[in-house]
């Protein structure tokens, strides 16, 4: 079966990753290198098994998420849907079953809140780890003065984790921000509709999602 591990050795899969984040820095977007796809990864298989789900089910869901956001290599625009695409072919190629393809690939083509959905439970876990990745090392340019809303709320935030709670079927994302640089509303009116996913995507686990911003649940 096909590993993490042998993902993350893969030549080509690598290559993508490192110049889609190097595109996206022309851009002006925030970090999606290694660190972001190896966060989301480790959250989202974390989610899985803290939920009780199959080893197999961990590994996918580890998997996905260090493949999320391969298709930036192509374009921002719709990288959900060409990620899925490259990630099909690519392991394909390394031999992974079919079935486990269609499952990887659906969550990889489902992840952002344009047009993202549930549809298994690998998905789900990689909505909310990619969504709870907010942290001021994601802002390249760490000039403040040049910042826009969304360099301000990642650069206000000094620590966030994902909470998994099993017995009482609930899933946490605690968030530290700085209210010197980014005031609460101002995260809000750029992720809300990142939250309301995540309440979804908790939900299709059988779980509640909860927020709390410098320990005050919002949600």
């Amino acid at each position: 079966m096909i590993t993490l591990e042998m993902v993350k050795q893969n030549e080509e899969i690598k290559t993508y990753i490192e110049y889609g984040n190097l595109h996206l820095g022309a851009m002006g977007f925030t970090e999606h290198s290694f660190r972001h796809a190896n966060i989301v990864s480790s959250i989202a298989s974390r989610i899985l098994k803290e939920l009780g789900f199959s080893e197999r089910e961990v590994e996918l869901a580890a998997i996905a998420g260090f493949l999320h956001d391969i298709g930036n290599v192509v374009s921002r625009h719709d990288h959900g849907q060409t990620g899925a695409i490259v990630a099909m072919r690519v392991l394909r190629e390394l031999g992974m079953d079919f079935k486990e393809i269609a499952l990887i690939c659906a969550a990889i083509g489902n992840h952002e809140e344009e047009y993202g959905q549930s549809v298994n439970n690998i998905a789900a876990a990689l909505i909310l780890a990619d969504k709870s990745d907010v942290h001021r090392g994601r802002v390249r340019d760490k000039e403040i003065a040049t910042f826009d809303i969304h360099d301000r709320v990642n650069y206000a935030a000094k620590k966030s984790e994902v909470i998994v709670n099993k017995e009482e079927k609930f899933i946490q994302l605690n968030i530290e921000i700085d209210t010197e640089i980014c005031p609460v509303m101002e995260y809000f009116e750029i992720f809300l509709n990142r939250m309301l996913m995540c309440r979804k995507a908790a939900s299709y686990l059988g779980t509640k999602f909860q927020l709390t911003i410098n320990g005050a649940r919002l949600l």
